[in-house]
């Protein structure tokens, strides 16, 4: 069974640092791109920042100089460390991987993690 797992949110003041993981397991044979996504609430979900197998990267306007997203392909975990936060940056963040190969069958999976809550108070 192939997994997306999210941790590191939490509740933080404004100005403050956080870093979230996400890491995939079970049985996967690659993955090319890999994202998070944030939705707060009363909003449509939107992509923060992307980052593809090679290490280019994306990142949203509102988070750019901000935020940095990394990948340790050999782990299958992607990164977004989050600086300088501020109230609107509160939402549920979610990992995706939009093309993940499965080792044991071959199937391709529109992969995504169930979310963690980044609240910042000000």
């Amino acid at each position: 069974q192939v997994q997306l797992v999210e941790s590191g949110g939490g509740l933080v003041q404004a100005g403050g640092s956080l870093r979230l993981s996400c890491a995939a397991s079970g049985s996967i044979f690659s993955i090319n791109a890999m994202g998070w996504y944030r939705q707060a609430p009363g909003k449509q979900r939107e992509l923060v920042a992307a980052i593809t197998s090679g290490g280019s990267t994306n990142y949203a306007d509102s988070v750019k100089g901000r935020f940095t997203i990394s990948r340790d392909n050999a782990k299958n975990t992607v990164y977004l460390q989050m600086n300088s936060l501020k109230p609107e940056d509160t939402a549920v963040y979610y990992c995706n991987a939009p093309r993940l190969r499965v080792g044991e069958t071959g199937a391709l999976l529109d992969a995504w993690g169930q979310g963690t809550l980044v609240t910042v108070s000000s």
